[in-house]
């Protein structure tokens, strides 16, 4: 199957053809069609699988049967990151449309964004604040939105975006049709497909657990020798680009300062970044400027870079969905990736859970040569 076979419209196709996409993935042949049609879809699929366009190419075919220079279609988004991300997705397959997109995120001025959005833009990327925000001051119109989509919802409610999402169907009072795309079905989202979405269309795309193409190990190791052991691996392993999980902010940026006083090209994304340095820190990691992104589990959504070749864990995640998130990262579009991830005595019970996910024993293993005897560091108090 090919694209043409979506009878989209020719200014798509050329967008398509421009970034060199040949044959549809299995998320986007089941989802593309009921979309087209104008049916609500629940779009269950791990990271990776091209979702996004699932729903770009779709929203792009009928916001061009429609006036320009208003809003037709909102995407909410649960990170800065994903909504960026979207947004280039929308610009770059609907280049020879002329629809506009506009990305909405809290944590910069509201300024610019009211002008752009005064400007005439046909599609928002929000995320949910920050979209509420504007429509309490009446700054965004959705009076004549005709899709809305909830992108990332398991990691919306995640986040504790719940009474965001519900305070926006408040605001919206036109019959519209919605898509709603998640790896992981929770009971509260289940209650918010049976409030909101209108006999949807359920497409399901493997099971909740990372990609066949993924290889994953342990290596039990004490908390104090974790940065002495990334360091070692990262000299000994051929690697891509590396992204290392940690649990907080402050040791993402910890981690991140020790390796590059190992000479390594890191940095690191956390929420107390400025969006300035998180963007940024995204742009080198995709240009390759940077090989190793050090980062939290939610500064790290939307990440979409194709060339990851290990995925680490310094921190184990706090369940296994986001184990699976996380492992999402690499093993993309049937490439090999590595998911190698540092164990402490008091991550057994999570161990055995993945372990149930994956149907197998995860190897252990231990670096040959490695100093796994050094005392943890003595701490004098004053």
């Amino acid at each position: 199957m090919s694209f043409e076979n979506f009878n989209l419209h020719p200014s798509i196709v050329a967008g398509v053809r421009a970034l060199g996409y040949t044959t549809p993935t299995p998320i986007q042949v089941q989802s593309i069609p009921p979309i087209m049609q104008g049916r609500d879809i629940i779009g269950l699929a791990q990271t990776g699988t091209g979702k996004t366009a699932a729903f770009v190419l779709p929203v792009l075919q009928h916001l061009l049967q429609l006036p320009r220079g208003r809003i037709g279609a909102a995407i909410i988004s649960p990170t800065r990151e994903l909504a960026e991300q979207t947004c280039e997705a929308i610009d770059e397959l609907g280049k020879k449309t002329g629809l506009r997109s506009i990305a909405v995120y809290g944590g910069v001025g509201m300024d610019q964004q009211i002008r752009r959005l005064r400007s005439g833009v046909e599609i928002v990327v929000a995320c949910p604040g920050r979209l509420l925000d504007h429509l309490w001051k009446g700054t965004i119109n959705l009076s004549n939105l005709e899709v809305l989509v909830i992108d990332e919802a398991d990691r919306m409610f995640d986040m504790g975006f719940l009474p965001d999402i519900k305070n926006i169907l408040k605001c919206l009072i036109k019959p519209r049709q919605t898509l709603l795309f998640s790896a992981t079905m929770p009971n509260d989202i289940r209650r918010l497909v049976q409030d909101t979405l209108h006999n949807p269309v359920t497409v399901q795309i493997g099971r909740s657990a990372p990609a066949a193409t993924v290889s994953h190990a342990l290596y039990p190791v004490k908390q104090h020798l974790k940065t002495a052991l990334l360091i070692e691996l990262l000299h000994r392993h051929e690697t891509e680009s590396v992204l290392v999980f940690t649990r907080t902010k402050h040791r993402a940026e910890k981690v991140a300062q020790q390796l590059k006083k190992a000479r390594f090209r890191a940095t690191s994304l956390h929420g107390n970044l400025t969006q300035g340095r998180r963007q940024a820190a995204l742009d080198d990691f995709r240009t390759g400027s940077v090989k190793i992104l050090v980062a939290t589990d939610i500064a790290a959504r939307g990440i979409d870079v194709l060339s990851i070749s290990h995925v680490i864990n310094y921190d184990m995640p706090e369940s296994t969905d986001a184990y699976t998130h996380r492992i999402g990262r690499t093993g993309r579009v049937d490439k090999k990736g590595d998911a190698l991830t540092f164990v402490t005595s008091a991550d057994s019970a999570l161990v055995q859970d993945i372990e149930h996910i994956l149907k197998a024993t995860i190897e252990r293993r231990t670096l040959k040569g490695f100093d796994y005897a050094v005392a943890a560091p003595v701490k004098l108090y004053a």
